[in-house]
């Protein structure tokens, strides 16, 4: 063949050789910079596939149960509900007699003779009452008794009832459970409905009064003045609590709260509401003494013996302390096993106890420590 014809045929050999080459070499290029200004993209990896993270079915909530729930319980027990109204007479003042006041707050009926359950606040010191029922129509009251210390009061309408709530057992109770609170906030919007959950049990909140009240449920559903004495529900529709204060802030501090409610557990309500409704009031363990509580400040200053304690400032005529021998200027330190300082009042030692048992009291006369046995009377709610 022609030198010249083979030559030729080599150049286009080595032409296409090196335009096949750059196009790779440029091809790869252009799909790097491409990679590299879209972020979003993938790669896939052809020997393992990343595994797919989803949530189960059975995690994702639906409302729609909870609130067909809390319809139902609120239709079941509203009926039951009730609003109380009590006035209370006018005070005599130098300008001469104020106009009598009127106070108002819930309550929630247990039986079908009438009796219904509310706060000892609510009533204190009215010297009328009546209720009105979820239609809206008002009946005459008459106050059965009330148990000052638990903050309790046992009210009866005559007549057939519109409804009766459940009582339930509230040492079931478990933080985080949905609850419904029900009553007349301000006395105004009757049978007004909030719903929160749990938020603690077993609470115990100073009465400011030289005694606790115990066994509190603890709750974030809405409280408002008005709302005590209505029941705080569980979503079978029974009253598992009295609902009765709320704290908006610390006497300590200058911090405000929100959310923090508290009832009267169902137990202790129940238990309290039986006394009064089979005996007419609900006894407790009665001493008969006059005190006042002895703190370490309260020590230095009167140069005590103990600083800790209930001191005895009087003493009833024939009580239970008068007959065993006790006298003012005692100072009881011990009920039993339980000392008396700050974080065990006197009176919740106290009431540990039944009328008519006998107790061991320890106190503190001229520098020695004495002890007494005591049989307690009993006392009943006025």
């Amino acid at each position: 063949m022609d030198p010249k014809k083979i030559l030729y045929f080599l150049i286009i050999i080595l032409v296409m050789l090196g335009s096949s080459f750059l196009g790779a070499i440029g091809g790869s290029f252009i799909t790097l910079k491409v990679v590299e200004r879209n972020s979003t993209l993938s790669f896939e990896n052809q020997t393992a596939p990343s595994p797919t993270v989803s949530i189960p079915s059975t995690l994702s909530f639906s409302n729609s149960n909870i609130e067909t729930t809390i319809t139902s319980v609120v239709q079941e027990v509203e009926p039951a509900v009730v609003t109380v109204v009590g006035t209370i007479s006018g005070r005599a003042t130098f300008f001469g007699v104020t106009s009598d006041q009127e106070v108002s707050g819930s309550g929630v009926i247990i039986s079908e003779d009438g009796y219904i359950l509310s706060n000892n606040h609510v009533v204190e010191g009215t010297k009328t009452l009546s209720v009105i029922l979820n239609d809206g129509t008002e009946h005459p009251a008459e106050l059965i008794s009330r148990d000052v210390f638990a903050d309790l009061a046992v009210l009866k309408i005559e007549g057939k009832v519109p409804g009766i709530a459940k009582i339930g057992n509230s040492d079931n109770l478990k933080p985080g459970e949905t609850v419904i609170a029900i009553g007349s906030p301000l006395g105004t919007f009757r049978n007004s409905v909030t719903v929160g959950v749990i938020s603690a049990t077993g609470r115990t909140l100073d009465s400011g009064e030289g005694y606790a009240i115990e066994d509190l449920i603890q709750t974030d559903a809405a409280i408002n003045s008005g709302n005590s004495g209505g029941p705080l529900l569980n979503l079978a529709g029974e009253v598992i609590g009295i609902n009765t204060l709320v704290i908006r802030g610390s006497n300590n501090s200058s911090a405000s709260a929100e959310a923090l409610g508290f009832a009267i557990s169902s137990n202790t309500a129940a238990m309290i509401a039986q006394h009064i409704i089979e005996k007419g009031y609900f006894a407790r363990p009665y001493l008969g003494t006059s005190y006042q509580n002895v703190t370490p400040r309260i020590a230095s200053w009167y140069n005590l013996s103990v600083n800790y304690g209930a001191y005895i400032t009087a003493i009833d005529r024939n009580s239970p302390a008068e007959i065993s021998g006790l006298r003012p200027g005692d100072i009881i330190t011990k009920i039993g096993d339980v000392v008396i300082d700050e974080q065990h009042s006197f009176i919740n030692a106290l009431f540990e106890y039944e009328p008519n048992q006998q107790i061991t009291l320890e106190f503190s006369r001229e520098n020695q420590l004495l002890t007494v046995e005591v049989t307690l009377g009993e006392m009943s709610s006025p």
